[in-house]
């Protein structure tokens, strides 16, 4: 049984009076774990060879059982899928993302409901994905990169410092607050030891100044989810009544509490708050315009790729497809699609291209099975036998894994060194 700390359990039993006892109880069950499809890539789970069961309130979660372990499995290298906690899946369902929408991930690590929210968008309008950490930051690019994500910027900001450049431009905003993690005690034990009613305060604060910048960054008539892991009332209810006094101009939608001893998840609240105002922005973000395509480039996608691929963005040598959006002066980890570096009149691409495209938009494709040994000698970055020359991607059951260039006889791996590992299949 987890040591919960005393001043919580009468905090909990104040808050649930006869629904106490069976709360308490959940504790002595395991936690229950999650994975959600990316249908940027595909549409169902039939493809893989899980023991998977639907989670009721999100359409492309499910339910995993630990020996399954998805996180060691090649699909999940190649983004098909999300692991994440199922009760925090509710959340970038509920504010009603649509296609060309204008969204804002504000505290976005390590990219749950970013990526949630990515495939609502289905790679139209813009995603910006937000977090203050840096090595928070960097797991959440990574996390972008392989869903395939092309219309996400991702930064490593002061949210405060979003107001110079973006304001009233989003239509919707995920504000998934730093909490005191409450809801996660079954989960993480060791979020019990950074808990205390002083940290409760201190992050309510917080939680009211981050929705404060909230306010500034969205348009009229747009919404803002404001999502805690938590059951304090003083972090949701008190936050949200605070919030609503402060701006009149908006009306609380929708507010849910989910609790481990009601749903198979963990504790989980959020707040759907619309703005009424005036009218709704276009909601269309443009794209740069460059006049002149790289000889090296045009040269790499007509021998390489089926379909047509221009940029719009470089940065140094490195070219990107960017929304067209002032980002001067914002540390920006990732700025839309990067696409590849040109190198010493060649363009070598990137893996993010790779994992952002379809199996039919490459010319010279591997194909394998997830069973293949192969596919372990790719990822731990072996070469493999091929006829083919020049770049290609290697697929394992239908999906780009990675870049090759071939010479005719052997496949010259370029999957990311930091990437490559041992799998189990």
């Amino acid at each position: 049984m987890i040591n919960l700390p005393n001043d919580f359990k009468l905090d909990m039993q104040e808050l649930l009076k006869d629904e106490y006892e069976s709360f308490i109880s959940s504790y002595e069950k395991p936690a229950f774990k999650g994975l959600r499809i990316n249908t940027l890539k595909i549409k169902n789970a039939d493809m893989f060879h899980f023991s998977l069961k639907k989670i009721p309130w999100c359409s492309t979660g499910y339910y995993y059982k630990e020996e399954d372990q998805p996180g060691k499995n090649v699909y999940h290298e190649m983004g098909l899928y999300y692991i994440q906690e199922p009760s925090a899946m509710s959340v970038a369902d509920a504010i009603g993302i649509e296609e060309g929408d204008r969204v804002l991930d504000m505290c976005a690590a390590p990219g749950g409901k970013s990526t949630q929210a990515a495939c609502h968008l289905n790679n139209m309008g813009i995603l910006v994905s937000n977090e203050i950490i840096p090595s928070r930051a960097k797991i959440l690019s990574s996390n972008i990169e392989r869903f395939g994500v092309k219309n996400c910027v991702v930064l490593n900001e002061e949210c405060g410092k979003l107001k110079k450049r973006f304001k009233k431009f989003f239509n919707k905003i995920i504000v998934d607050a730093p909490c005191s993690g409450e809801g996660m005690f079954r989960k993480n034990p060791e979020a019990i030891n950074e808990w205390s009613k002083e940290n409760v305060l201190m992050c309510k604060e917080r939680q009211i100044e981050i929705l404060d910048i909230a306010v500034d960054l969205l348009q009229d008539n747009g919404r803002i989810i404001y999502s805690t892991c938590t059951f304090a009332k003083e972090e949701n209810e008190e936050v949200v009544e605070q919030f609503l006094a402060k701006y009149p101009e908006f009306k609380l939608l929708k507010m849910e509490r989910i609790y481990p001893h009601k749903v198979e998840g963990e504790g989980h609240f959020y707040a759907l708050l619309e703005r009424g105002d005036l009218s709704l922005s276009e909601k269309d973000v443009a794209l740069m315009k460059v006049n002149k395509q790289n000889p090296d480039f045009v040269k790499f996608v007509k021998d390489t790729l089926n379909i047509k691929l221009e940029y719009n963005n470089a940065f140094g040598d490195n070219l990107y497809i960017s929304p067209n959006i002032n980002l001067d002066s914002l540390k920006v980890l990732r700025c839309g699609l990067h696409l590849g570096e040109l190198k010493k009149n060649r363009f070598e691409p990137s893996h993010s291209l790779a994992l952002a495209l379809r199996r039919e938009d490459f010319k010279n494709v591997i194909d394998l099975t997830a069973s293949s040994p192969e596919v372990y000698k790719f990822m731990q970055g072996e070469t493999i036998e091929t006829s083919i020359r020049g770049w290609g991607v290697v697929c394992v059951d239908g999906y780009p894994l990675g870049w090759f260039k071939g010479d005719g006889s052997i496949a010259k791996n370029h999957y990311p060194k930091g990437l490559r590992k041992d799998l189990e299949y």
